[in-house]
């Protein structure tokens, strides 16, 4: 099958079986495109690490080929608990040593405020620092997978971090001096927006440190889904977004919104690159302010190399993680 399932790709390529040695570990696969995502990845004989914080919702959403498959691992992780995050690091590294692809894909939308169980802001403790801290947990694995598993041509190849960010990004800035929105200031399209900004700092700054140790690192916008992330959304506001003459038209199915995740993770065309932001099956531009409010493309503050390093250094104090 192909995997740019997208109508605006152009760019298929069929993997079907040919990657059997390649693992994969994908996160929030039980809904929308994390279960799309997972989906396709599956055909490509890889081995795949799934996790979902409800297991029995991940079975029925993936259907039983896949969920009953032996090379499929469900693990349950809860993104708004750090101990759950450790947890599930120790037990993937408890069923495999090496990690080729990693997808951080889980992730919540504009949600009230609220605090994870170690106390974060919630939308940047689960869409952000639950996927930094997998990731630090998971970098071993990472680093023995680069090269472990051929491509297709029987070269090796380095592994790949996946990391879902958005159009929100353009919303705000991580605000390192205020993280937790404290003191009042809490507005749940900012935050949603930080910690999009922030997955997109993140893959930027693993790309910088360890791109010349076999890790390549890719932001993703996966586009405007009518998924589960809407659930926090009131009526007029969804009735709002998809009323919009310019954005409505851009909403996607679940499939076409995995697929630049899909891209990201196999294709050959992104050999060699790394620290981009991928959008409709390509690698971004710069947003046009003339192409409207709505217009593809990152915004200036996308690419902040000081701010991407200090972010990185805040989290892994937050998280306790020594380098």
């Amino acid at each position: 099958m192909p995997f740019c399932m997208s109508p605006l790709s152009t760019c298929y390529e069929d993997l079907t079986n040919k990657l059997p040695d390649t693992k994969i570990l994908i996160t929030g696969a039980s809904s929308g495109i994390g279960v799309e995502t997972a989906k396709a990845l599956f055909t490509t004989g890889a081995t795949l690490y799934l996790t979902a914080r409800n297991l029995e919702k991940a079975r029925t959403a993936l259907g039983s080929e896949i969920a009953q498959s032996p090379r499929v691992h469900l693990l349950e992780l809860d993104l708004e608990s750090l101990d759950s995050v450790r947890a599930c690091a120790k037990t993937v590294l408890s069923l495999t040593k090496t990690l080729n692809i990693f997808i951080g894909n889980a992730g919540i939308m504009a949600t009230p405020e609220g605090r994870t169980k170690d106390g974060f802001e919630l939308q940047f403790g689960t869409n952000y620092l639950s996927p930094f801290l997998l990731f630090v947990l998971l970098r071993s694995a990472l680093f023995a997978g680069a090269g472990a598993a051929p491509s297709p041509s029987g070269t090796s190849t380095p592994s790949r971090v996946i990391l879902l960010s958005s159009i929100a990004h353009r919303y705000s800035e991580v605000q390192l001096d205020n993280i937790n929105f404290e003191s009042g200031t809490y507005d749940k399209w900012a935050a949603y927006g930080q910690s999009k900004c922030a997955m997109l700092w993140l893959a930027n700054e693993i790309d910088r440190r360890y791109s010349g140790q076999g890790i390549r690192a890719f932001s993703v916008q996966p586009g405007g889904i009518q998924t589960g992330l809407l659930q926090h959304m009131s009526e007029e506001e969804k009735k709002g977004l998809s009323d919009d003459p310019t954005l409505g038209p851009q909403f996607k199915s679940p499939e076409q919104g995995a697929a630049t995740s899909v891209w990201g993770a196999v294709s050959k065309a992104l050999d060699g690159k790394g620290g981009v932001y991928l959008e409709d099956v390509q690698i971004a531009k710069a947003w046009n302010e003339k192409e409207g409010q709505w217009a593809p493309g990152y915004f200036p503050h996308a690419y902040s190399p000081e701010k991407e390093r200090r972010l990185w250094e805040v989290s892994m104090e937050l998280v306790g993680v020594q380098e």
